[in-house]
């Protein structure tokens, strides 16, 4: 296919080899799988600034580094420079949450190269080399709905030992390959321990994760995974082989059933926002 203007530098200074085809077009980027070193990849290309909705990046934007007063003034006022600024930010952020997750065996896709707002990264694939399905894509029973579950929740639990959470989990940025779930899609990554609104979004994201699986089955709305891998975090105590149960009562206080289904539907109705908006891209 023709090389997108996007594309051209990392075809020109050779990180890629070969443009194959588009892969999706969201909001945020467009994804396309490439041929580069000899092996199949895939290149995200980060959309303008005007292009993105910037109504809820304020939650995501506290506790992380900017470089200088000046950067943080002008993103703060919201002038040119600063959304330009902004934007950057918002790339590196997912940059850094891959070769950070990568690194401490989070299954997620493996970075390469950020060059010109390109991201170039692995391809995740199924068992027959096809780029791997969405999570929200296929049918599942109750044995594979609570495997995934669990398989997920270790994942998060993994990331915050590593200081992040994702932000913005749910089906729609999860893939599935060969050997399971991979997580994708982090620009709105926070850093735990620097962002007040850290333990909010560790639970939304448990809450998407219940509400999704709680479909197929409906012993995990109930869960209250979030509120218990939280209250281990922050007694220090949180290792990737930590044995969760599931059924946090907190402090000596009942669980709050009612609190757990209210976060659990809102979780599902931003899912779905989310989804109606990309799908209309």
């Amino acid at each position: 296919m023709k090389v997108p203007k996007s594309l051209e530098s990392l075809v020109r200074d050779g990180l890629i080899d070969e443009v194959i085809r588009p892969l999706k077009s969201g909001k945020e980027a467009a994804v396309y799988v490439v041929l580069a070193d000899g092996v199949v990849r895939c290149a995200k290309v980060y959309k303008e600034a005007n292009q993105r909705g910037f109504h809820k990046q304020a939650l995501y934007r506290e506790g992380r580094k900017v470089r200088n007063s000046r950067q943080a003034r002008a993103m703060e006022k919201g002038t040119r420079f600063g959304r330009k600024e902004q934007e950057e930010v918002w790339q590196n952020a997912e940059v850094d949450a891959l070769y950070r997750l990568a690194a401490a065996g989070v299954r997620v896709p493996q970075p390469y190269h950020f060059v010109d707002g390109v991201l170039l990264m692995e391809l995740i694939t199924d068992e027959h080399g096809v780029a791997a399905p969405r999570l929200n894509d296929l049918d599942l029973t109750a044995a594979q709905a609570l495997d995934y579950h669990d398989r997920l929740i270790a994942e998060v639990v993994k990331m915050l030992c590593g200081g992040l959470i994702h932000g913005d989990l749910s089906e729609f940025n999860v893939l599935v390959d060969a050997q399971g779930p991979v997580i994708i899609d982090l620009p709105q990554a926070v850093d735990a321990a620097a962002n007040n609104n850290a333990a909010r979004m560790l639970e939304r994201d448990v809450a998407n994760l219940a509400a999704y699986f709680g479909q197929f089955a409906p012993e995990l709305l109930t869960t209250s995974y979030g509120k218990e891998i939280w209250y281990i975090y922050e007694s220090g105590n949180l290792t990737p082989e930590v044995k969760l149960t599931g059924h946090f009562k907190g402090r000596n206080k009942e669980a709050d059933i009612n609190g757990i289904m209210r976060e659990i539907n809102d979780a599902r109705e931003e899912a779905v926002r989310r989804k109606q908006a990309r799908d209309a891209d």
